[in-house]
């Protein structure tokens, strides 16, 4: 996995995500996720890893999970238990157990990508992707530079991010105590907000006046010094992660 196209890759987990997406049955999604789990070990991605995605979301997985077996049960006229104003029923069970698997595969499936990836092979993948666009003038290029540009500012923010909150700690600023509700920490969020965003605009203006001065040009032609190569391994790769899609969606 770790030597086929970035291409392939890029397209596979595109098929394998779009399906886990679209199909209406359990037993599709189920699929889905076994077909990633054996994906993770074939990648040889520990496992413990790829399950760390899963973590940071799971307290609002398991909310909206608790919502559709409480509301989401379809106009059913024979519950399976009732509690007072509650009524689950097996629409509900269905509907929740369908986030319960859909949203970890859809997170599992990222996580894969992104071990099996780097961010340069990403980005060159993708422009080789879109390249036939630029020729009915679509600004493919720069699209692609935007998404490269993010991709490789989004650890540099955060970095910030740390950094500010770590300066107003030291000036006597709570944060983590979980104290005062929501609305006190979203007003504690404020102070970090502000500079943060002063932050990104600086170094916005920065990086467009380095691009500027060292020539940079939008819709000008590009060559790479490295040639992506699409063979049978490829092809192959694609065919089966093709077979698995429609499998997932109509099984």
């Amino acid at each position: 996995i770790h030597r086929l196209d970035p291409r392939t890759r890029l397209v596979a987990a595109g098929l394998l995500m779009m399906a886990i997406t679209v199909t209406p049955s359990l037993a599709g999604i189920g699929l889905g996720l076994i077909t990633l789990f054996l994906l993770t070990a074939l990648a040889r991605v520990p496992l413990s890893y790829a399950m760390k995605g899963i973590l940071a979301p799971l307290p609002f997985i398991l909310f909206l999970v608790t919502l559709q077996i409480l509301l989401g049960h379809g106009g059913e006229s024979q519950p399976w238990i009732t509690f007072g104003p509650i009524r689950i029923t097996a629409t509900g069970l269905m509907n929740g157990a369908k986030i319960l698997l859909r949203f970890p595969a859809l997170i599992l499936a990222i996580t894969l990508f992104s071990a099996c990836t780097t961010t340069t092979e990403a980005v060159r993948g993708l422009d080789r992707l879109l390249h036939p666009l630029a020729r009915i003038g679509l600004p493919v290029q720069d699209f692609v530079l935007m998404v490269q540009v993010s991709l490789h500012f989004l650890p540099l923010l955060a970095r910030e991010a740390e950094r500010i909150v770590k300066s107003q700690a030291s000036r006597g600023a709570e944060w983590g105590t979980g104290r005062g509700g929501v609305l006190r920490r979203v007003r504690q969020s404020l102070p970090i907000l502000v500079p943060l965003f002063l932050v990104s605009l600086q170094r916005a203006e920065n990086l467009a006046l380095a691009m500027e001065a060292r020539g940079y040009q939008s819709q000008a032609g590009r060559t790479s010094l490295i040639t992506l190569r699409f063979d049978r391994r490829d092809a192959l790769a694609l065919a089966l992660v093709g077979v698995l899609s429609v499998a997932i969606l109509i099984v």
